[in-house]
């Protein structure tokens, strides 16, 4: 009998969605997360127009607090999500499949600590920062009470981030599976919980027959309860083995090695989230100066751009895995070819959105608010802005890529110049310049051009490779 020491070792068999052509397979990984994005994209929608029930004042006390609750969304779901995503898909294009199953209980780890310094930030510094971004600017010549902006703002804020750990455990635990290859259980299990938010938004914020709700506090427990449920599925189906990953306690040991690779695609792109939710607060405080209706009507306009974020994610979620995958084995030519096909397969979709809006943006902006005052800013900033939301899904998807790659340094830059671009170009706009509103948004038009096209001009001249 041969010695078992001279046996061979079988390698790993190569990961399935090595060979799987590009397109069929972004557009299959993609589909469910997109479905549960958009159905997001109606929550987000709903929300707005249930906030705007309760008047002016709260809607933009909710505009306030709306470029905080997207820097966390955008760092649990594509910073440190991506992050989670990414090391998990190396790990099983590599065929570590005993590291990948070791990667879920750091993901969750990291995922909550991130939660908690979410909740209690926000509890001490909520106010200030709500302060800081003209919450007690405008006047009464806008028809607003700028005490009261303040007040719907740390109403919803307080109850929100009270239950952060709902929403990082929901995105950490959807980028296990993505990550490993299945994007569909994690899409329903969010496609129910977003199907339920709407109803329940609507009777927790605006109440129901003899009940008068809880105003905009409601609005903030329904998506905490619906991110509970979510994560409360995907839990179970995580505990039963699903996509070959399993949470198992046993045998598991914490270490650095296996938190690094999260952390360091995380923290980068959770940079990147910051840089381009810190341009969106620039851009809030300017617009503050106008007015409180100006506020609202740059809220309900700039929403719109932000519903682009969860429409490219669903692209862009599949390409961490795919460029994952593709590296983990060392095939990075393959890795290259998917970002750039996937890329403008998401500025195809975002394009059009943008395009759409910006002929016609008062349909848009009639959704949610009769003000005139609202309405103008609104229209104002769609109609420059939108047209080049093309570069924006270009951008974010080239983003996702990069998580997967593990190569971030490129696309940090560009998030850094974006930034400067909002931030310098706008402040000349409105301060040297006398351009008001419509420079304004120029400048952060010019500012998406840049981050989609510098991304994908980066790649194609320097294309990643193994080192």
């Amino acid at each position: 009998m041969p010695d078992s020491a001279s046996i061979p070792r079988v390698p790993p068999a190569p990961h399935p969605l090595l060979s799987a052509p590009p397109v069929p397979t972004i557009a299959r990984l993609a589909l469910p997360t997109t479905a549960v994005m958009i159905a997001q994209s109606g929550v987000s929608i709903a929300e707005t127009w249930v906030i705007g029930k309760l008047g002016t004042e709260a809607l933009a006390g909710f505009a306030l607090v709306f470029p905080l609750l997207m820097l966390m969304t955008m760092m649990a779901a594509g910073g440190i999500g991506g992050g989670i995503a990414s090391a998990i898909a190396r790990a099983a294009g590599g065929g570590r499949t005993a590291d990948a199953r070791a990667l879920v209980v750091h993901a969750l780890i990291v995922a909550l600590g991130f939660a908690l310094l979410f909740t209690l930030g926000m509890r001490v510094f909520g106010a200030d920062i709500y302060r800081l971004l003209g919450s007690l600017r405008g006047g009464s010549a806008t028809g607003g009470d700028p005490a009261r902006v303040l007040a719907f703002a740390l109403t919803y804020s307080d109850t929100v981030f009270a239950g952060a750990a709902a929403h990082w455990a929901m995105f950490a635990l959807s980028a296990i599976l993505r990550g490993a290859g299945d994007a569909a259980l994690p899409g329903k299990a969010m496609l129910l919980s977003s199907l339920l938010q709407i109803p329940l938004t609507y009777v927790l914020a605006l109440g129901i027959g003899g009940w008068d709700g809880m105003g905009i506090a409601g609005a903030a427990v329904s998506s905490i309860l619906t991110a509970l449920l979510a994560a409360g599925l995907m839990l179970v189906a995580l505990r039963r083995g699903a996509a070959g990953v399993a949470l198992d306690l046993r045998g598991v040991s914490l270490r650095g090695a296996l938190f690094a690779p999260i952390l360091r695609v995380g923290l980068i792109s959770s940079i990147s989230a910051l840089t381009a939710n810190l341009a969106t607060i620039l851009v809030t405080l300017m617009v503050a100066g106008f007015g409180v209706a100006a506020l609202a009507g740059y809220g309900v306009g700039s929403r719109l751009e932000f519903m682009l974020v969860p429409l490219a994610f669903g692209i862009g979620s599949a390409l961490t895995t795919l460029v994952g995958i593709a590296v983990g084995a060392g095939q990075w030519q393959r890795a290259v070819r998917v970002a750039i096909i996937g890329s403008l397969m998401a500025a195809a979709l975002t394009g059009t959105v943008g395009v759409l809006a910006a002929i016609f943006p008062q349909g848009w902006m009639s959704i949610f608010s009769a003000d005139p005052l609202v309405q103008q800013t609104g229209v104002t900033y769609l109609t420059r802005a939108a047209p080049f939301y093309a570069f924006f899904g270009l951008g974010m998807a080239l983003n996702f890529a990069s998580q997967g790659a593990g190569r971030q340094g490129v696309p940090l830059a560009i998030a850094l110049v974006r930034l400067a671009l909002v931030a310098g170009g706008g402040w000349l706009a409105v301060h040297v310049w006398g351009l008001g509103e419509r420079g304004l948004f120029w400048a952060v038009a010019l500012s998406i051009v840049v981050f989609g096209l510098a991304n994908l001009v980066a790649l194609i001249v320097r294309p990643w490779r193994g080192r």
